[in-house]
């Protein structure tokens, strides 16, 4: 039960320093003013991170541990979101839907100040795990006839990074040009991605079947390995 008490306690310290950070930014927001937005001691809040930086840094990795569960969850729900085109759809509705994820990929200093720097050497282990989880994925759908092989898949990762890159981007630059809804923009998103990466037509369904254990299981990984990011900012 006390296990239980700490890790509800946690993540209600962890929900409003999340508020405040989005509210007043990585400035403004001290342990005390969290503390009492969470409805407990100050203690309380070092008994669980030694300084604010950890503590805003655990909501950063906490956002990305979530969007890569997210991920996990609609590959193993629907195997054909393994497909790069299906994937980055769903990254991108994450984005439009998660604050904290916008801050981190737009690099918001107005919200994340210092934490931005921090973040980034922080996460270079999970930015890498992630490039790796692309690397492997690409491969696997190539072996299969999934992906086409008129690129490298070095090319391939580039191609998926920078188109992704281009439509978060224009959510902050091109607000009054771009489609209402956000499933239509993601779903834009996804048609590029499938016309520049994979065959025409529908995917084989005995070859997305064949490709989605091994794909599945690199985003597992990386999953587990966010998690175990956001559990290394607590206190021992």
């Amino acid at each position: 039960m006390e296990a239980d008490e700490r890790a509800e306690r946690g993540e209600r310290v962890l929900d409003a320093a999340c508020e405040l950070l989005l509210a007043w930014g990585y400035r403004r927001v001290t342990a005390d003013e969290i503390a009492r937005r969470a409805d407990v001691g100050k203690g309380t809040v070092y008994l669980h991170w030694k300084n604010k930086d950890a503590l805003l840094l655990a909501v950063v990795l906490r956002a990305k541990a979530a969007d890569h569960r997210r991920q996990l969850d609609r590959m193993r729900a629907d195997h054909r979101c393994i497909l790069p085109s299906r994937a980055l759809r769903g990254s991108l509705l994450d984005f439009m839907d998660d604050p904290v994820l916008r801050a981190l990929y737009l690099d918001d200093s107005d919200i994340l100040g210092r934490l931005n720097d921090i973040a980034k050497k922080e996460l270079v282990e999970l930015v890498e795990a992630s490039h790796e989880t692309l690397r492997s994925q690409l491969t696997t759908l190539r072996a299969h006839g999934l992906v086409r092989e008129d690129l490298s898949v070095d090319q391939q990762m580039y191609v998926c990074m920078a188109t992704v890159t281009g439509y978060v981007q224009a959510e902050v630059l091109l607000p009054d040009r771009a489609p209402g809804a956000p499933e239509e923009r993601a779903d834009l998103l996804c048609h590029t991605v499938r016309t520049a990466l994979e065959p025409p037509g529908d995917p084989d369904p005995e070859a997305v079947a064949a490709a989605a254990p091994a794909v599945i299981t690199r985003y597992a990984r990386l999953e587990e390995l966010s998690r175990q990011e956001v559990r290394r900012q607590l206190r021992p």
